[in-house]
């Protein structure tokens, strides 16, 4: 393969899933005339700044080796404590830090039952979804809060021309995209998803950076929370049934391995972006809320099998170019040893 050809494939692959997400928008606004309307436009971008909150902690806990299924019911959890604690104390930023403070305790037992205790995070975090789920029924008898007041403003809230939770996306790509890229614990978290035990064997704290990740996901999904409630204007406690399988769809589409070790912000951004265009366009153009989980479902079906599909074709052409290296050193050898054997005789 030439150096041109070898540009032009890595150059494909890396922008990939941008051409996709174009397509998709340009097929969207085909098929529905409203698809562009501002109106609508940001519409979509504040249903997908929750989406894409969540789909960093999720990206960022896949990249590391780990899953995260509790996501939908620890948001709702974290969105109703917020809300209960505006309603009795006035105090936004107080409620925000309780919303955290609820996703940072989840995902902190998420980490000690799976780093310290290495209990699998998809047994871990699907008891943290039941157990979030009930403790939020509990907690509000079931009961959905209304009359939020001004804590609507972060949800439904412009600054200027620009809505708050669009605001809230961009800071947190950007400290998300300096933390994966800029940091020793993004660099942390590539090496311990790509292989555990070399981690661990360059002298890499394994545990304390699942501890990390489960910490990052936690106050991510504690901001999503707040945003939710915000934009729903009540504190619903079954809000966000689903969203942690959404979360997940976004990086997987957007490049991340299920496997683990590999995926970008960026990537995970685009993948989100599709999810929330694909989930508009399908309620614009009147397609029914079972089908499109028919859509989503193999949306990631096919995203998962396509990674691993990849992954075995890049893997067997390591293989055979490991073999021909093989030969060519074994032929060297052989040439080598009879040049000597032929210097003994003379």
């Amino acid at each position: 393969m030439t150096m041109l050809s070898k540009l032009k494939s890595f150059e494909a692959s890396r922008y990939s899933i941008f051409i996709i997400l174009l397509v998709v928008v340009v097929a969207a606004s085909f098929l529905s005339p409203n698809f562009l309307s501002s109106d609508n436009i940001f519409n979509v971008l504040r249903q997908v700044a929750v989406i894409t909150i969540l789909a960093y902690g999720a990206m960022t806990l896949i990249i590391g080796g780990m899953i995260d299924l509790s996501a939908g019911a620890v948001m709702a959890f974290a969105g109703v404590v917020s809300v209960m604690v505006y309603k009795s104390s006035g105090n936004m930023l107080i409620a925000i830090l309780a919303a955290v403070a609820v996703g940072v305790i989840c995902n902190l037992i998420n980490g000690f039952l799976v780093a310290t205790l290495r209990t699998p995070a998809f047994i871990v975090t699907l008891g943290m979804m039941l157990m979030a789920r009930g403790a939020v029924l509990e907690l509000t008898q079931g009961q959905n809060i209304l009359q939020l007041g001004d804590f609507i403003l972060i949800g439904q809230g412009n600054l200027g021309w620009m809505p708050i939770p669009v605001l809230i996306l961009i800071v947190v790509t950007v400290v998300i995209w300096y933390l994966m890229n800029q940091s020793r614990y993004g660099r942390a978290v590539y090496a311990v998803g790509g292989n555990e035990e070399a981690a661990r064997a360059a002298g890499i704290a394994v545990e304390r950076v699942k501890y990390q990740a489960f910490l990052v996901n936690g106050v991510l999904v504690g901001i999503a929370g707040v945003i939710f409630m915000s934009r729903v204007n009540a504190g619903l406690p079954n809000a966000g049934v689903g969203y942690e399988l959404q979360a997940i769809t976004a990086p997987i589409i957007g490049g991340t391995s299920f496997s683990g070790g590999v995926g970008t912000v960026l990537g995970t951004l685009a993948g989100a972006l599709i999810v929330g265009v694909l989930g508009n366009i399908m309620n614009l153009i009147g397609i029914g809320s079972y089908i499109q989980q028919i859509v989503m479902g193999l949306i990631i079906v096919v995203a998962v099998a396509y990674d691993v599909f990849s992954k075995r074709g890049k893997a067997k052409t390591a293989i055979l170019k490991s073999d021909a290296k093989g030969e060519v050193l074994a032929a060297r050898f052989d040439r080598s040893a009879a040049a000597s054997a032929d210097r003994q005789k003379h």
